[in-house]
């Protein structure tokens, strides 16, 4: 059994006509709403860009088809989802796709960047053509007001990292598995878990491989990293295949009980691993939920209608229930 503790609420109301913002959101960030007009009754077509195919964001496919479905109830019109996802979360592919996508001049665009500085120009052309923009699962590239949809990457890399520490009563070697290092939620997520295990003397962090958002790779990197340092003690991760990544690899060696990890995200094969006491917990983030107000966020903003800065959808803690 599992026991998951909300620790998050999501926060998604829409701003007050007084101008006050919902708790947990930052300023709106759309211009003021406008009267819809007659031809704004046609198709809607929406784009959706992941870092690259794997099964979080299969979830927030399925996120942004029930958001389609909702419109489409409430409009009347047809809304159809274009899910783009490159074959590696490589910044060039991901780049071609979005390049394409603004191209074809669809209703909206959402993407979960690879790189912030490097998509910049491309999101900035995005939105010179006025076509609505919102980022899911990261945050907007420095200078760039874009509608951001997601959790406190911070605070979940915290919670992973100290439930880390205390399961290893604050001694002992581990390792960070990075994820894809461009990625922002990536980047942030690292430095958080950097900043926790130095405010520890007795934890040291020996390796931080990347696994650039692969579950393969994650296995491999973890073989090789716990071949390099024998001694090391537990694992923490960046991305949410890393958790799987990891639980296989000291599976096979053997290592089930002696090196801790905990993992981020609740994907199935993450909470098998639970289950099975390879891995002890994780912070998990909320991919339908993502999936779902990005779309509607650019329908929002499709309408000329205010939008929030950023969206907070949450974060769960899953862990063995005798832990």
């Amino acid at each position: 059994m599992l026991l998951a503790s909300a620790l998050l609420a999501p926060a998604l109301a829409a701003p007050k006509s007084s101008g006050s913002v919902a708790p947990g959101l930052n300023a709106a960030v759309a211009p003021a709403g406008r009267a819809v007009a007659a031809k704004e009754t046609g198709p809607l077509r929406f784009v959706v860009i992941p870092k690259l195919p794997h099964p979080w964001f299969d979830t927030v496919h399925q996120g942004a088809l029930e958001a389609a479905a909702t419109l489409e109830r409430q409009t009347g019109r047809t809304v159809q989802i274009e899910y783009r996802p490159p074959a590696r979360a490589e910044v060039a592919e991901q780049a071609a796709i979005l390049e394409a996508a603004i191209a074809s001049r669809p209703s909206g665009i959402t993407i979960d960047l690879v790189d912030g500085p490097r998509l910049k120009p491309l999101l900035e052309r995005a939105v010179r053509e006025k076509i609505p923009v919102t980022v899911f699962d990261s945050v907007a590239p420095e200078g760039l007001a874009l509608p951001s949809i997601g959790n406190d990457f911070c605070l979940q890399a915290r919670i992973s990292s100290e439930r880390l520490v205390q399961l290893l009563d604050g001694q002992g070697e581990v390792a960070i598995l990075q994820g894809v290092p461009t990625a922002p939620n990536h980047a942030i997520r690292v430095r958080c878990h950097r900043e926790v295990f130095a405010g520890h003397p007795g934890i040291r962090v020996v390796a931080s491989p990347a696994d650039n958002d692969s579950i393969a790779e994650a296995e491999q990197q973890v073989r090789l990293t716990q071949a390099a340092h024998p001694a090391l003690r537990g694992w923490v991760t960046a991305d949410a295949g890393g958790g799987i990544g990891i639980a296989r690899a000291l599976k096979s060696l053997g290592l089930t009980g002696k090196v801790k990890v905990v993992a981020l995200d609740d994907l199935p094969e993450t909470l098998y691993w639970i289950r099975q006491g390879v891995v002890d917990s994780t912070a998990a983030t909320r991919p339908r939920a993502q999936g779902y107000w990005a779309v509607v966020a650019l329908w929002q903003l499709g309408l000329g209608a205010p939008t929030m800065e950023r969206f907070n959808t949450g974060i769960l803690v899953e862990k063995g229930l005798k832990n």
